[in-house]
This record gives C-alpha cells, sequence and structure tokens, in this order.
C-alpha cells in the first residue's frame, strides 16, 4: 500500500493538533496544580490557559509551514 504525500499531510496536521492541544492542557495542569494559590485562581488558569490557546491558535498556514520544516511534506494543490 503507498501512501500519498496529501495523506501524509494530513496525518501530520492531525498529529500537530494533537500536541498543541496537549500542550495547553499540561500547561493548564501546571498553573492549577503549582502556581494556583486558592480556588479563584485554579478556576481562572485552568479555564483561561485553555481558552487562550484557543483564541491564539495556530493558522493553517503556519501549521504547513512547521509540517514541511519538520517532516519535508507539503500540501498539494489539485488542479482541474
Amino acid at each position: 500500500m503507498t501512501v500519498n504525500p496529501n495523506q501524509k499531510y494530513v496525518y501530520y496536521t492531525k498529529l500537530a493538533w494533537v500536541i498543541y492541544a496537549l500542550i495547553a492542557v499540561v500547561l493548564a495542569c501546571v498553573l492549577v496544580l503549582f502556581v494556583a494559590q486558592d480556588n479563584e485562581e485554579r478556576f481562572f488558569y485552568g479555564f483561561m490557559t485553555v481558552a487562550s490557546a484557543y483564541v491564539f491558535r495556530p493558522t493553517e498556514k503556519v501549521f504547513s509551514k512547521l509540517i514541511f520544516k519538520f517532516m519535508g511534506v507539503s500540501q498539494t494543490t489539485e488542479k482541474e
């Protein structure tokens, strides 16, 4: 079975999103468990870390550049 570059690109994009989500969750856990001093700060750090990760999420263009840089696979455009 051969895997074309477009399938690899889709796989690496999904992998990049999983890594991005895990980094956001780990950062939120560190802030909640080790930095926050009371319940209000725990709620704020837990909620706002994930919310800011959603608001400032990378665009497809940024992911495309990073995937090409690290994996050497670029998205192919189909011309009709």
